[in-house]
């Protein structure tokens, strides 16, 4: 089956400043788990309440090998394969 694909990019950077006395890992990182406990799944669960009222397209997450805590591929499909139905116009 032929097939044609395009990529789109959406890129988020975390970024966290602290004091000049900080000394590192004193907040143990809480700043990383915030995004990653309740920030990116909201995130992630919007992005796909509204792929999903696309009518004729279907989303997924794909998985090339790359940790979830640095990526998350959505796939977005339109299959236009299948046959047409017949409409019968009055």
């Amino acid at each position: 089956m032929y097939q044609e694909e395009k990529t789109f990019r959406l890129r988020v950077t975390l970024e966290a400043s602290f004091p000049d006395d900080y000394d590192g890992e004193e907040d143990e990182s809480s700043w990383i788990r915030e995004w990653e406990v309740r920030m990116k799944p909201q995130l992630i669960k919007s992005v796909f309440d509204t792929l999903r009222q696309q009518r004729g397209w279907s989303s997924h997450v794909r998985n090339r090998g790359v940790s979830p805590a640095d990526e998350i591929e959505i796939v977005l499909s339109k299959d236009f394969s299948a046959p047409v139905p017949l409409r019968f116009e009055r």
